[in-house]
């Protein structure tokens, strides 16, 4: 999961990796408990006469559906992940392309985090990240944990200059 050591800078540790919540299966998990119920239904309720017919029909219909709804959210879970190192932020996401994001914690000048009472319930939150050369923040949506996240960013970022300037840490 994460990054590969071997892409790491010199010196450079991992802090923390994460994956996105796991709230973004519940979805495919409904969907293939529907799916389920649909295809018994189907299959019970298919006349014998369009039987060879019928059958291939619904199968490519729940494969379909199944890739659409299940698997391909899954997959994006499975392959959306945040780095938290000493030295920057890496985010990656992608199924067949992957896309990435180097922040270099210098360049961090803001962080913050937002909780609904749904992501409070289920332990996770976004965590948002302000660059002095960006004017929109880097949104990182679905972070587990994302107070304790938000504490190792900001004493990553912040700490040292804090305790260079005399003030609380």
């Amino acid at each position: 999961m994460g990054v590969p050591r071997r892409l790491l800078g010199e010196g450079e540790r991992v802090v923390v990796q994460l994956r996105t919540h796991g709230k973004a299966l519940v979805a495919p998990v409904l969907a293939l408990l529907v799916l389920a119920g649909v295809t018994g239904l189907a299959v019970a309720l298919m006349p014998e006469d369009l039987a060879p017919v019928g059958w291939m029909a619904l199968a490519i219909l729940v494969a379909a559906g199944v890739l659409g709804w299940v698997v391909v959210p899954f997959a994006r879970w499975r392959t959306t992940t945040y780095t938290l190192t000493s030295r920057r932020l890496i985010t990656r996401r992608g199924i067949l392309s992957r896309h990435g994001h180097d922040v270099p914690l210098s360049r961090i000048v803001d962080v913050s985090y937002q909780r609904s009472l749904g992501d409070r319930l289920l332990g996770c939150g976004t965590l948002q990240l302000r660059t002095a050369s960006e004017a929109e923040p880097l949104v990182l949506p679905d972070v587990p944990d994302v107070a304790r996240v938000h504490l190792m960013v900001s004493e990553l970022v912040f700490g040292p200059q804090a305790q260079l300037a005399g003030g609380p840490r």
